[in-house]
């Protein structure tokens, strides 16, 4: 078996700790939790309201999937944090709905935590898998 495959995306997001934005072994893709950071600002203040943090994740996970040649179509398991479990979980579920394809969710688990880099209310990390 080939040694794992280190991807950092150009145009993605800056870093918030020493990682790759995402690792390839064996066609399995393993994408680091992304933050509501925007790439073109990484300085800017972060989106006010999960609705707004939980776009800016998603289109960041869009950015390093997209650098790889990947889609949302290609993520086999999504992982989920959030700092206030209860107020935030309907909202994000929401947002989170609207970069799927309906009928073709990945498996899921959603995590309450008590704090997140940057301040960030969400972060969500991916399995995904080459065709």
């Amino acid at each position: 078996m080939p040694l794992p495959v280190h991807h950092m995306i150009e145009r993605g997001p800056r870093p918030v700790a020493p990682f790759s934005h995402a690792v390839e072994a064996d066609g399995w893709i393993f994408v680091t939790g992304q933050m509501p950071t925007d790439p073109d600002a990484p300085d800017a203040p972060l989106p006010e309201g999960i609705e707004a943090q939980t776009r800016r994740v998603l289109d960041n996970l869009t950015i390093v999937l997209g650098g790889i040649g990947l889609s949302f179509e290609n993520i086999a398991m999504a992982r989920i944090y959030l700092t206030h479990f209860d107020r935030d979980y309907a909202a994000m579920n929401a947002t989170y709905l609207t970069y799927f394809e309906k009928g073709k969710l990945p498996a899921r688990t959603t995590i309450g935590v008590t704090g997140l880099a940057v301040g960030a209310l969400v972060e969500i990390d991916l399995i995904a898998r080459r065709p």
